[in-house]
């Protein structure tokens, strides 16, 4: 896809590795320094909109920074927060100068603190809790202050570690009187029991906390301190440190290469929680969810690694790798305790929850088809290679083969993704036209269009969105919004998300590079707009028939994040809107009256704001009798809103034959599709999604049946 990016940013992105691309130097001996120089420079020259780096902006990072040090209040004190206070208006003489002193001394004086709250959480944990006592706790913690003393702090880190064994006892209280109605003869354990085991939950879930902290290193934080300048840019420019770097690659392409299994450490333990299905894992059968890796050894190495206390970010390293090698893991079996020494080849593992998935549904003898994308996923480093529009292609002509008369594309939760992605799947729907228009700051704007006259599918065509669906899925549903292609079903608004971005290699800006991997920025490069000429920055994709659902009253939106760009409109594009429906208006009108009756919806809209209004309220009572009554009317109330969950349709849904034919072999696969399927047959978004499908009039409708392509 052509971009216009500045002349500078372009150079950057395609030349290599070992160049240099402009003649300012970063030759500063530290790396930390090197870093905010570097990235400082590629944000100003090449930021959609850049900011001043002034007074106002280094008052800005500084309470971010603040922030995200110590989000609950319980390890600074006023006292450290007066001394960085001094910097609050020299952040930014600090960037320019190269400096890092604010940082030093926040990250220095925060590990210092930290240490200290190691020993009192476990000096109060060693204690009962009298929970017969009249106390209270506010759990918002931004309206409180820093404390002065550190009998303020002891009784800070009291009420909060009170307030989590306090909810524990009540769990283990009614599980005792659950057992004892089961079992007559059971004896229930004494509320001094239950406390005390209560407060070693608590004890176990801060000391699993310190182990996570422990493992954090001095880049860690830094990378803490660089999104905190960064991100005052606007929301979605961010750094990646190089391991967020290879997370983010793997989300935006499903694939990695590894033995296919999510781990987690948990105290000293590497501990597999999840096999991913398909992967070498998966088709070995040796390994399971529980198992403990102890030690790792590649192929061309006499002894294996040991991973017990490591990192879980250098264990992950340790065990994954490119495809073809193999790699032996040393595991504590889960079941039977033994010791056992387990090797996999590695391959190309797909993450399958990052993939579109299709259905079928029936209703009134017709056919209909469902397609969920949950992202517009695509291999940064080869597009031809798996990738949403080459999915959902193959999708389409499935449900072709099997007739259905209709098609849901559900964009729900859809946070975007690659911006070909959304042209090449626009361009199914439609002969040629813009999809969508892209401009540059200072550059004239860009038109993408579908050059292609022919087209995949030319029937009914509805899409579902909701506050979550951004970006891509956002031009998606624009396009098809202004073509009058599709009727958009879903939240008032969509999230409003109307920029674009390019992730940039930092390490590609170095001649000479001693500091290994510098990682990447994802930067705000370009705003996108509608044919129509106007954005989707803050304002969204309005619905034509709008639903309530859980985020209706939820400050979710890009309106609600920090520092968005502005909302502004430019020329439209020339297109021609699309007439293949029958009065699509008297469609769109009946799906509001049906949705204006319905009394499922009617409930999720109360139900949305019942908890609404239960988040606001942060104030709890930390005496047992009070707290369980607040709780058990708090449950009475949530009664109300049950039928939200048990709401059921008249439809079935069902997997495509290819797909039935996997489920012999892949048992995984098949119970992630049922309980989809499940959850499409309890969801009044899709219900009138179906009933809009099969009310819509098609124009030249026997001709059509629907468009061929050449496969």
């Amino acid at each position: 896809m052509k971009r216009n990016f500045k002349v500078l940013i372009m150079l950057m992105v395609m030349a290599a590795s070992a160049c240099s691309f402009t003649t300012k130097k970063f030759d500063d001996p530290s790396k930390d320094k090197l870093l905010i120089d570097l990235i400082t420079y590629v944000l100003n020259q090449g930021h959609y909109d850049a900011r001043e780096i002034d007074d106002e902006f280094s008052r800005e990072v500084y309470m971010d920074f603040l922030e995200a040090m110590d989000p609950s209040k319980r390890f600074l004190y006023a006292s450290d927060v007066e001394k960085f206070s001094e910097y609050q208006d020299l952040i930014d003489d600090e960037i320019k100068n190269k400096e890092i002193e604010f940082f030093n001394i926040s990250y220095s004086t925060l590990n210092d603190r930290m240490e200290e709250a190691r020993g009192l959480y476990k000096d109060i944990l060693a204690q009962p809790f009298d929970f017969t006592e009249q106390e209270t706790i506010n759990t918002d913690y931004d309206e409180l202050d820093y404390v002065s003393s550190k009998e303020e702090m002891r009784e800070r880190w009291r009420k909060q570690l009170k307030f989590s064994t306090l909810i524990t006892f009540r769990d283990k209280k009614e599980q005792e009187e659950q057992k004892k109605e089961n079992d007559p003869d059971y004896e229930i354990k004494s509320d001094t029991e239950l406390e005390k085991e209560a407060r070693e939950v608590t004890l176990e879930t801060l000391d699993e906390y310190y182990d996570f902290t422990d493992d954090l290193e001095r880049e860690d934080y830094f990378s803490v301190y660089i999104n905190a300048v960064v991100e005052e840019f606007d929301p979605h420019t961010s750094y990646f440190a190089p391991q967020d770097k290879d997370r983010f690659d793997i989300s935006m392409s499903g694939k990695l290469e590894g033995i296919g299994a999510r781990l987690q450490k948990k105290s000293d333990n590497i501990t597999i929680t999840e096999v991913i299905s398909g992967g070498p894992a998966w088709r070995s059968e040796e390994l399971e969810e529980g198992d403990v890796i102890l030690k790792v050894k590649q192929e061309d190495e006499d002894a294996p690694v040991s991973i017990v206390g490591m990192r879980l970010n250098d264990a992950v390293d340790l065990i994954k790798g490119p495809k073809g090698t193999e790699v032996t893991l040393t595991v504590r079996k889960k079941l039977m305790g033994s010791i056992e020494d387990i090797t996999l080849t590695r391959d190309v593992v797909e993450i399958e929850e990052t993939y579109a998935k299709t259905s079928m549904v029936e209703k009134d003898g017709k056919k209909f088809g469902v397609i969920n994308l949950p992202k517009f996923y695509f291999n940064m480093e080869d597009y031809e290679e798996r990738n949403a529009a080459s999915d959902i292609k193959k999708d389409i002509i499935r449900l072709k083969e099997q007739n259905v008369e209709g098609l849901v594309l559900d964009l729900r939760n859809n946070g975007g993704g690659s911006l070909k992605t959304v042209v090449d799947i626009a361009g199914l729907f439609i002969e040629e036209g813009p999809i969508v228009q892209v401009k540059s700051n200072g550059e004239r704007k860009e038109v993408l269009e579908d050059e292609d006259p022919e087209l995949l599918w030319d029937g009914p065509l509805v899409i579902l969105v909701n506050e979550l669906s951004a970006s891509a899925s956002e031009i998606l549903a624009a396009a098809m919004q202004d073509y009058k292609r599709a009727i958009i079903i879903g939240s008032k608004q969509t999230y409003g998300k109307g920029t674009v971005q390019n992730v940039i290699d930092l390490n590609r800006w170095l001649r000479n590079n001693d500091y290994g991997d510098l990682g990447a920025l994802k930067l705000t490069t370009q705003k996108f707009y509608r044919v129509n000429g106007g954005s989707t920055q803050l304002e969204g994709v309005k619905s034509d028939v709008v639903v309530p659902d859980r985020y209706s009253f939820v400050d979710i939106g890009e309106k609600d994040q920090e520092n968005p760009l502005p909302w502004d409109k430019i020329d439209p594009a020339k297109y021609e809107e699309w007439n293949g429906y029958v009065d699509l208006n008297e469609t769109i009108a009946q799906s509001k009256q049906r949705m204006s009756e319905n009394t499922q919806l009617k409930l999720i809209e109360e139900n949305a704001k019942w908890i609404k209004e239960q988040s606001e309220d942060n104030n709890y009572s930390l005496n047992f009798e009070d707290y369980s009554a607040s709780i058990e009317q708090r449950t009475e109330q949530a009664k109300k809103y049950d039928s939200v969950r048990d709401y059921e349709t008249d439809l079935t849904y069902m997997s495509l034959p290819y797909e039935e034919d996997a489920f012999t072999t892949d048992t995984a696969l098949k119970e992630k599709r049922e309980r989809w399927h499940k959850s499409l047959s309890s969801d009044v978004y899709m219900e009138e999604a179906v009933n809009v499908l099969s009310s819509m009039k098609m124009n030249n409708i026997e001709n059509s049946k629907y468009a061929n392509i050449k496969d």
